[in-house]
């Protein structure tokens, strides 16, 4: 499935058009802060951080496909076991999004966009979905900053309990 999911992002990233035209894939790279919001083990994780890849499909409509792969990582620790009837719970040290979707453009300076699939915490997949608005500060959208909702369901499997965060990007853009 990593090999899959590898060659998808690669097949993004590296798929270029020649000549003066636009280029059909618009692919960021992003430096992010992530703050939770809401976990059971919310003490083991309050916060982390990590990289985020973006690759959108341009086209003539507002409406723009887009993958975005994002890799986490928390390293605040309380050091406190966190137990449901004597069965501890497992807390994020990491966690690798790989999500799908959609972003609509009402402006060429905003993006709103809402993005779903596979969060993988702790070798364990769990659907998650994020959505965002994206600001392109410079003329040619080359800088961008980026505010994320991250909502990921049933991470806890005993209370079935969610994992929120909001997360805070910067980023570049490749090609």
């Amino acid at each position: 499935m990593l090999k899959f999911f590898t060659t998808l992002v690669l097949t993004f990233i590296l798929s270029t058009s020649f000549g003066q035209a636009e280029r059909k894939v618009s692919t960021y790279l992003l430096a992010q802060y992530s703050k939770t919001l809401y976990d059971k083990t919310i003490g083991n994780n309050p916060w982390g951080v990590g990289l985020e890849l973006q690759a959108i499909l341009n086209n003539k409509t507002k409406f723009k496909p887009t993958i975005d792969l994002t890799a986490d990582v928390y390293l605040e620790d309380d050091k406190t076991l966190i137990t449901i009837n004597d069965i501890p719970l497992q807390d994020i040290r990491g966690m690798v999004n790989l999500f799908a979707g959609t972003a609509f453009n009402p402006t060429n300076k905003v993006s709103i966009s809402f993005v779903a699939g596979p969060s993988i915490i702790s070798g364990q997949a769990f659907l998650g979905i994020k959505p965002s608005v994206e600001i392109f500060f410079s003329k040619n959208n080359k800088w961008t900053g980026k505010v994320s909702y991250i909502n990921i369901f049933k991470r806890e499997k005993i209370t079935n309990g969610d994992f929120g965060s909001v997360s805070f990007s910067l980023g570049i853009k490749l090609f």
